[in-house]
C-alpha cells in the first residue's frame, strides 16, 4: 500500500491580493489529510473518503476505461475526481494505463467544512502518487494561487509570492513571542475560494500601491515582536483588503465590540478569522454562536 499525506493551510497574510504578486505569509497546520493507494486486479478504482471522526462522506467506484468519457457522473464530488483523474492524463500520458485497478482511500483529520484545504491536500497527495507538478495539476483543476500546495508540501511556516516566470517559496522564522494570545475561530460557515476570486477579480482596479502595503506588512509581522504592533499590522491590513474587494470587515460586521484585533483569512466571509487576545476569548465567542476556537500552538505546525 502506499501512503500520502499533506498539510492544511492558513494565509495570514496577502488574501486575494496574493494573486497579483504580494509577498503572503501561510501556516501550515498540525491538520491534515492522508492519501492510500491499494492495487487492485479489477481495471477500475473504488474510492472511500473519511471524515475527521472515521466515518464515510463519499463514496463511489469508477471504471478507468470509463473515466474519459462523457457519462454523467453521479454528483459534483464524483465529477471533481474525474476531472481530476482526467487532467493529470493530460501530464502524465503513464498514468492509470496498466490492467490493474486501485483501492483508494482519504482521510481528514479536520472538518471537511473548516476551509483548511479539502482540495489542495488532495491535489497535492494525488500529485505525489502521480508523479506529477502539484501545482500544475492544481491550474488544471481548481485554479487559485498555489499557496495551499505550498502549505501541503512544507512543514514550517511560509512566505509565498508568485512572479512573472516561478513561484518564490521561503520557509520563515516566524515564531511570535505573543502566539498565546493568538487563536483561530471558525465562522460556522465554509467560503468557496472561487467565488471569493472571482468577486476580487471583478472589484480590485489598480492595486499596485496596495500591494506595496501589503508586502510592507508582511515583512513586518513575520518580525513582530509584541502584540500591540501585530493587532496594528492585521487591522491595517484588513482596512486595505476592505477597500480591495469592497466589503466590511469582519469585527465590524460580528464582533464590533471584541477587545483585540479580528483578521479575514483567506476569502471573507467565512471559514477561519485569526483573533488576538490578553485573556482566552472562548467564552466570548460561544456566547455569540462560534463554538470552535483553536489556540494557535493547536493548529499551526512547526518545528
Amino acid at each position: 500500500m502506499q501512503k500520502f499525506y499533506s498539510n492544511g493551510k492558513l494565509l495570514i497574510t496577502g488574501e486575494y491580493v496574493v494573486l497579483d504578486a504580494a509577498l503572503s505569509l501561510a501556516l501550515p497546520t498540525k491538520f491534515g489529510q492522508s492519501l492510500n493507494i491499494e492495487t487492485i486486479n479489477e481495471p477500475k478504482i473504488v474510492w472511500n473518503s473519511f471524515d475527521e471522526k472515521g466515518n464515510v462522506w463519499f463514496e463511489d467506484t469508477f471504471l478507468i476505461d470509463k473515466i474519459a468519457s462523457s457519462l454523467p457522473p453521479r454528483n459534483d464530488v464524483s465529477q471533481r475526481i474525474i476531472q481530476i483523474l482526467n487532467a493529470i492524463k493530460t501530464l502524465n500520458p503513464a498514468f492509470l494505463n496498466s490492467k490493474n485497478g486501485f483501492k483508494i482511500s482519504t482521510h481528514l483529520t479536520f472538518s471537511k467544512n473548516w476551509g483548511l484545504g479539502t482540495s489542495s491536500t488532495l491535489i497535492n497527495n494525488i500529485a505525489q502518487w502521480a508523479h506529477i507538478n502539484a501545482f500544475e495539476l492544481l491550474e488544471k483543476t481548481f485554479g487559485g494561487s498555489g499557496y495551499d500546495i505550498a502549505c501541503a508540501q512544507n512543514s514550517t511556516p511560509i512566505t509565498y509570492q508568485l512572479q512573472k516566470d516561478n513561484i518564490l517559496i521561503n520557509s520563515v522564522d516566524f515564531k511570535p513571542k505573543f502566539k498565546n494570545c493568538l487563536y483561530f475561530v471558525y465562522l460556522n460557515k465554509k467560503q468557496n475560494s472561487r467565488d471569493g476570486i472571482a468577486n476580487y477579480k471583478s472589484n480590485k482596479g489598480n492595486i499596485a500601491s496596495s500591494i506595496s502595503e501589503i508586502n510592507d506588512i508582511t515583512t513586518k509581522t513575520i518580525s513582530c515582536s509584541n502584540l500591540k504592533d501585530f493587532d496594528a499590522l492585521m487591522t491595517q491590513h484588513e482596512i486595505i483588503i476592505s477597500k480591495i474587494i469592497k466589503q466590511q470587515t469582519v469585527k465590524s460586521l460580528l464582533f464590533n465590540d471584541f477587545n483585540g484585533s479580528i483578521k479575514s483569512l483567506g476569502a471573507w466571509g467565512g471559514d477561519f478569522v485569526l483573533a488576538t487576545s490578553e485573556e482566552n476569548p472562548t467564552a466570548y465567542f460561544k456566547d455569540k454562536g462560534f463554538d470552535v476556537v483553536i489556540p494557535y500552538d493547536d493548529m499551526i505546525l512547526s518545528n
